[in-house]
């Protein structure tokens, strides 16, 4: 049996909550929440989407499996597009699982959009729970506005889902003396904080606030976080094979829609088990704690030596200023490729102090050929930062200081 596939426009989050109702129940068509108004990436069949994010799929005729209920469409670090395809039982096993790890249902606050899986798991949750989300808007985020829409939550326990950037704006509002912010924080009885690594100095003066936050890890394969503050959550299981992560349980998606091949490559069953492969490197301790070092595709070789960009990344995202810069690798004639520092305006400070910072955690390889500032980080849908277009600029920035 299948079902039709609906877009919605996820500025409209009001809509995709009724929608998820309808296709929980398994009334309504399978939801795709879509951005409009993006502008144009290239399309899973290789053509280009249109600039209001609309694309040939689905078309009138298109359909998916009938106990596919929601559909998140990313761009991953290729910005290949895909649509990843969760079934009702993995969107309510994830819900379940959430509510165990933490404390309870509750009433949540979306403030991220409602076409990432981090998304559009609040308003699952929400209908998990059966209680009212509070929607914050659109727009930019706004701190003291997050702060307002907070205190229209009414149930004991109340909940939102943050990423790192939106995390550091109420904490540095808060450190600013708004009383109201810092309330706000404090009200939460969880703030699940994921899509990219948190900076350990960024948790400690959220928590110094009196914020309850809970890392998570997980991504749209997975219905969204699957594990908390490293211990992966409900029946979910996270082993480390060949060095990297794979993960099981009845979370996992069903694969990608109109892409049999990937779907292969990404989902295998050994002895009867189902398993997502992450493509993330990372180990797991003998009490099943996990630990995520980064992309298995984010690795360079510098000077003939091995170097993890992600650990890069997350040692400059310990200096001061430095909390949401990337990193990229951009070839270079003497040393093969070297990993490069780019940030969203200018630098707090110089180029040397931050290569003797990572040197000294990391060794000499490791450390920044060069810092670019940009105006702005292109991000992805998913809200992460465009690593393919920055890398583009950053080898643009530099080529023309070379010229």
């Amino acid at each position: 049996m299948t079902r039709p596939v609906h877009v919605v426009d996820s500025s409209r989050p009001e809509e995709v909550f009724e929608a998820l109702r309808e296709a929980l129940a398994g009334r309504g068509a399978a939801v795709v929440p879509r951005e409009v108004g993006g502008a144009p990436r290239a399309s899973a069949a290789g053509g280009e989407e249109g600039a209001d994010g609309a694309s040939s799929w689905p078309g009138d005729d298109d359909r998916v499996a009938q106990n596919v209920a929601l559909i998140i469409e990313t761009s991953g670090s290729t910005g290949v597009p895909k649509r990843v395809a969760l079934s009702t039982d993995a969107l309510l096993a994830s819900a379940a699982a959430s509510a165990g790890a933490l404390g309870g249902q509750g009433q949540w606050l979306l403030a991220l959009p409602a076409h990432y899986v981090a998304g559009a798991q609040v308003l699952v949750r929400s209908l998990a729970a059966e209680t009212e989300p509070v929607f914050f808007g659109g727009g930019h985020f706004d701190a003291e506005r997050f702060a307002e829409a907070a205190e229209s939550l009414e149930h004991d326990l109340r909940y939102t889902s943050l990423v790192p950037v939106q995390l550091s704006r109420l904490v540095e509002a808060a450190e600013s003396g708004s009383r109201r912010v810092r309330e706000a924080l404090r009200g939460f009885d969880g703030i699940l904080i994921g899509g990219q690594a948190v900076p350990p100095s960024l948790r400690e003066r959220a928590e110094r606030l009196g914020a309850r936050v809970v890392t998570t890890y997980g991504s749209s394969e997975t219905a969204g976080g699957c594990v908390y503050d490293g211990l992966p959550i409900g029946t979910t299981v996270v082993r480390e094979r060949d060095g990297q992560l794979e993960i099981s349980g009845p979370v996992l998606a069903e694969g990608y829609v109109g892409d049999a091949e990937r779907t292969a490559a990404a989902f295998t069953e050994h002895d009867g088990v189902r398993w997502y492969r992450t493509g993330d490197i990372g180990r797991v301790d003998a009490e099943g704690r996990v630990s995520v070092l980064g992309r298995s595709d984010n690795v360079i070789i510098s000077g003939g030596e091995k170097v993890l960009l992600d650990a890069v990344e997350r040692a400059v995202h310990e200096l001061p200023g430095f909390e949401h810069t990337i990193v990229v690798a951009v070839d270079d004639p003497e040393w093969g490729q070297v990993p490069v520092v780019v940030i969203e305006g200018a630098a707090p400070s110089g180029l040397d102090e931050v290569r003797q910072h990572v040197s000294a955690r990391l060794g000499r390889a490791a450390a920044p050929a060069r810092i670019v500032e940009v105006e702005r980080m292109e991000r992805l849908a998913s809200g992460k930062p465009d690593r393919v277009r920055l890398g583009a600029r950053a080898v643009a920035v530099i080529a023309a200081q070379r010229a």
